[in-house]
């Protein structure tokens, strides 16, 4: 279902993923509880970015590194963890979504790492993690048009040659995406830093609780 390309475990060998395959999930607007903790996380983390911002983050400095090596600056694209860090960082809060989103994002910010949900209905089979020929198609968010991702980048890419994201943890693809339609899932969370296995298995854990949680009805594997 997933799996990293031999040329990128070779320039990247520390990377670390938690997968998770889930079935049965009904998703929608947040319940109240999820969205209740949700928000406690979104205060915790909000006051340790006071201190210390998401750059001087081990797992974010790992990522910013990994973005350069293959010609992303990481000033320009950030990683999806980042992302969300920044935002909270400077705003404060980050918009609910939907019940999907709003999971991921929130071990994603409780962990420093990205987290990634993606829609098996909008994707050809497994997905590989390698670098982009240029041949590929990505939709952007709110686009109708593809666009091929640069050459060397790395991207998550189907059976099909469809990329479901770009510059590794940037962006997901339109199709990829999580909607109120989703029932199948693919989760994955994914660090780079000394010490990800650890940090990347708690992530996981947590993201399963969670499902197990709020998703009493799926099935996870």
């Amino acid at each position: 279902m997933f799996r990293y390309d031999r040329a990128v475990l070779d320039r990247y060998p520390d990377v670390r993923a938690g997968v998770v395959v889930a079935a049965g999930l009904t998703n929608g607007p947040t319940p109240p509880a999820l969205f209740e903790r949700y928000r406690t996380a979104q205060k915790e983390v909000a006051d340790r970015l006071a201190t210390t911002p998401p750059a001087a983050l081990p797992s974010i400095a790992a990522w910013r590194r990994a973005f350069a090596a293959f010609g992303a600056k990481p000033t320009q694209y950030r990683s999806a963890a980042e992302a969300l860090l920044r935002r909270l960082g400077k705003q404060g809060d980050i918009p609910s979504i939907n019940t999907l989103v709003d999971l991921g994002n929130l071990v994603s910010i409780r962990h420093a790492l990205p987290v990634a949900v993606v829609d098996l209905a909008g994707i050809d089979g497994d997905i590989t993690v390698r670098f982009a020929t240029g041949s590929e198609r990505f939709t952007d968010l709110g686009s109708d048009e593809p666009v091929a991702p640069d050459p060397g980048e790395v991207v998550f890419v189907d059976r099909s040659g469809v990329a479901c994201a770009r510059r590794w943890c940037w962006r997901q693809s339109a199709q990829s995406a999580t909607r109120e339609t989703t029932t199948d899932a693919l989760v994955v969370v994914e660090g780079l830093h000394d010490g990800a296995e650890r940090d990347v298995a708690a992530a996981r854990e947590e993201i399963v609780a969670l499902l197990r949680e709020f998703q009493p009805g799926a099935t996870l594997a």
